[in-house]
Protein backbone atom coordinates (compact mmCIF):
# COMPACT_ATOMS: atom_id res chain seq x y z
CA UNK A 1 0.00 0.00 0.00
CA UNK A 2 1.65 3.19 -0.69
CA UNK A 3 1.33 6.29 1.01
CA UNK A 4 2.27 8.89 -1.73
CA UNK A 5 -0.16 11.50 -2.66
CA UNK A 6 -0.87 12.68 -6.11
CA UNK A 7 -2.27 16.08 -4.96
CA UNK A 8 -0.79 19.24 -6.29
CA UNK A 9 0.44 21.09 -3.06
CA UNK A 10 2.26 23.99 -4.26
CA UNK A 11 -0.56 24.79 -6.56
CA UNK A 12 -2.98 24.09 -3.26
CA UNK A 13 -0.42 26.28 -1.54
CA UNK A 14 -0.47 28.90 -4.27
CA UNK A 15 -4.24 29.19 -3.66
CA UNK A 16 -5.98 32.24 -1.86
CA UNK A 17 -9.14 32.09 -0.03
CA UNK A 18 -11.21 33.47 -3.12
CA UNK A 19 -9.59 30.84 -5.34
CA UNK A 20 -11.64 28.66 -3.42
CA UNK A 21 -15.45 27.37 -4.49
CA UNK A 22 -17.18 27.21 -0.77
CA UNK A 23 -21.13 27.86 -2.48
CA UNK A 24 -21.65 23.98 -1.24
CA UNK A 25 -21.00 24.67 1.84
CA UNK A 26 -24.23 26.16 3.80
CA UNK A 27 -23.91 29.63 6.06
CA UNK A 28 -23.64 29.36 9.88
CA UNK A 29 -26.29 30.81 11.42
CA UNK A 30 -26.90 32.32 15.09
CA UNK A 31 -28.76 29.02 15.70
CA UNK A 32 -25.91 26.79 14.83
CA UNK A 33 -23.80 28.52 17.55
CA UNK A 34 -26.48 28.32 19.92
CA UNK A 35 -26.05 24.61 19.57
CA UNK A 36 -22.69 24.18 19.19
CA UNK A 37 -20.93 22.79 22.60
CA UNK A 38 -16.55 22.48 23.31
CA UNK A 39 -15.81 19.04 23.02
CA UNK A 40 -12.17 18.66 24.07
CA UNK A 41 -10.92 14.70 23.05
CA UNK A 42 -9.88 12.32 26.11
CA UNK A 43 -6.51 11.19 25.05
CA UNK A 44 -4.88 9.15 27.69
CA UNK A 45 -2.96 11.84 29.84
CA UNK A 46 0.32 12.09 31.35
CA UNK A 47 0.96 14.53 33.93
CA UNK A 48 3.65 17.16 33.89
CA UNK A 49 4.97 19.92 35.32
CA UNK A 50 5.72 23.28 33.11
CA UNK A 51 6.15 26.88 33.98
CA UNK A 52 3.80 28.98 32.43
CA UNK A 53 3.53 33.17 33.08
CA UNK A 54 1.29 34.38 35.40
CA UNK A 55 -0.52 35.92 32.23
CA UNK A 56 -1.09 33.14 30.87
CA UNK A 57 -2.46 30.84 33.67
CA UNK A 58 -4.49 33.63 34.76
CA UNK A 59 -6.38 34.01 31.41
CA UNK A 60 -6.73 30.25 31.14
CA UNK A 61 -8.16 30.14 34.70
CA UNK A 62 -10.52 32.77 33.89
CA UNK A 63 -12.18 30.70 31.53
CA UNK A 64 -13.42 28.37 34.23
CA UNK A 65 -12.85 24.88 35.68
CA UNK A 66 -11.22 23.21 32.91
CA UNK A 67 -8.44 25.72 32.38
CA UNK A 68 -5.93 22.47 32.47
CA UNK A 69 -8.23 20.58 30.05
CA UNK A 70 -8.20 23.73 28.03
CA UNK A 71 -4.85 24.14 27.73
CA UNK A 72 -4.20 20.42 27.26
CA UNK A 73 -6.28 20.97 24.23
CA UNK A 74 -4.41 24.17 22.93
CA UNK A 75 -0.82 21.74 23.09
CA UNK A 76 -2.38 19.14 21.07
CA UNK A 77 -3.62 21.52 18.48
CA UNK A 78 0.16 23.00 18.56
CA UNK A 79 1.41 19.74 18.35
CA UNK A 80 -0.90 18.23 15.54
CA UNK A 81 -0.53 21.83 13.25
CA UNK A 82 3.50 21.26 13.90
CA UNK A 83 3.04 17.39 12.97
CA UNK A 84 1.18 18.32 9.83
CA UNK A 85 3.55 21.23 8.99
CA UNK A 86 6.81 19.06 8.79
CA UNK A 87 4.65 16.44 6.93
CA UNK A 88 3.95 19.13 3.69
CA UNK A 89 7.52 20.16 4.23
CA UNK A 90 9.33 16.72 3.54
CA UNK A 91 6.87 15.91 0.92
Amino acid sequence: MSNSSRTDRSRIDAMTDDDIDTSDIPPLTDEFFAKATLRIPSPPLATVTIQVDSETLAWFQSKGEEAEQHMAAVLRIYAEAQKNAGARQSA
